[in-house]
């Protein structure tokens, strides 16, 4: 029904200076006049364009409610903020060429989507349709028809590289951690996860199984920075506490750099189970053994020359902290060092990016955990009587090593 049909009131009828503006016209002379429909808060619209004008009354209405000559538009667009609300839809999307093993059938050669979806076992539109949207995001390459892996793409997600990377997803994308994010309003209003009790730091909490599994990639830069270190800084027959060892690879980095360490890894039983596989598989067996249990409650044994606590305190509050510290401070022998390594954000808490952004993940999954700051460590530390703190950078990773000691 047109505009003011079956109507004679005056409210409704279209006014004259609503008549179409030639386009360049309208775009530059500012005047976007509406004609509001009384009582329904609705503009009205005429049907139809006239040849070379736009109807004013056509207009979307944020124009129509607010008009600007050209030079005063403004310059932003809400793409940034639908790539965000997009986002799942990109790592659901690379997750699902990495489960299709599709970055492993490319290799380092180029093939078609056809060639694809056959090595793939993918019906051939979803295939295409695949890899032309990881192609707009940067992980393919298309000339014609013809797609290849990215070069970052090639290194880290070809399952015959040796710096395979794509087993992470076992973990990021496992349900308890996808779970934690469904409803991250409510975990704001409420300040802790939604998951059941203390979230991830539950005892026995079964994604760590996964992790140890699944994140040795991304474990294995800084373990290869942290083992050699270990061994210089302390060098000789030393004992050393691996906690929360999850894997494994700090310890056995550090018995890999020194011949004489022995290492205690202590965890969960079924994580244990994991750390003790690649303990085998590197040679140190021998001078690795477990102590299953919770870190903040179960005997500690030592004493202990180095104490290895990775990525483990961004779990817990400063007081929490403070408690463990106290009862791994007491652990250590005579000249004992505790090296840390965590995701720590610069004091202003929004830089570097990734440490600083993970502290919604310890919102997220913990019920108090965060990305501390050197300088809230520091104060952890010290409340433990270890009054000497160094930070350094570890090499080509997002993470942070802090040497503590008496």
């Amino acid at each position: 029904m047109g505009v003011g049909a079956d109507d004679t009131s005056k409210d409704r009828t279209v006014p004259d200076y609503a008549a179409p503006l030639p386009i360049p016209q309208l775009l530059t002379s500012g005047r976007f006049p509406r004609t509001g429909i009384p009582g329904t808060g609705r503009t009205a619209f005429r049907r139809g364009f006239a040849s070379g004008t736009l109807d004013p009354l056509r207009l979307p209405i944020p124009v129509l409610t607010k008009a600007l000559p050209v030079a005063q538009l403004p310059s932003q667009t809400p793409a940034r903020i639908l790539e965000a609300l997009n986002a799942f839809q990109r790592s659901a999307a690379l997750k699902a060429a990495i489960e299709l093993d599709l970055f492993t059938h490319l290799g380092r050669k180029s093939a078609t989507a056809e060639e694809l979806s056959q090595a793939c076992g993918g019906q051939l539109r979803a295939v295409r349709i695949l890899c032309d949207y990881l192609t707009v995001h940067g992980f393919l390459q298309k000339t014609g028809t013809q797609y290849q892996s990215a070069p970052d793409a090639a290194l880290f997600l070809d399952r015959n590289s040796p710096a395979f990377f794509g087993s992470v997803t076992a973990f990021l994308h496992s349900s308890p951690l996808t779970d934690a994010f469904r409803d991250i309003t409510t975990t704001v209003r409420q300040g802790h996860t939604q998951l059941p009790g203390s979230g991830t730091v539950e005892p026995n909490f079964a994604g760590w199984v996964d992790f140890a599994r699944s994140m040795v990639p991304m474990m294995r830069g800084p373990a290869g920075f942290l083992g050699p270190l270990a061994a210089r800084l302390r060098p000789g027959a030393v004992r050393v506490l691996d906690l929360a060892a999850g894997h494994g690879l700090f310890g056995i980095a550090v018995a890999q750099h020194n011949p004489q360490a022995t290492i205690t890894a202590l965890d969960w039983a079924p994580v244990l189970e994991v750390a003790r596989e690649n303990a085998l598989a590197a040679g140190v067996g021998e001078r690795h053994t477990l102590r299953p249990g919770d870190a903040l409650q179960v005997d500690l044994g030592g004493p202990y020359e180095l104490i290895l606590v990775t990525n483990f305190l961004h779990h817990f509050s400063r007081e929490t902290n403070v408690h463990l510290l106290q009862r791994l401070a007491a652990a250590l022998a005579p000249g004992g060092l505790i090296l840390t390594l965590e995701f720590i954000p610069n004091a202003d808490r929004i830089s570097p990016p990734m440490p600083a952004e993970f502290a919604l993940t310890m919102l997220a999954t913990t019920a108090e955990g965060d990305a501390h700051t050197f300088e809230e460590y520091a104060g952890m530390f010290e409340a433990a009587g270890l009054a000497q703190n160094e930070m350094l950078d570890v090499p080509a990773s997002t993470q942070r090593l802090i040497i503590s000691g008496r």
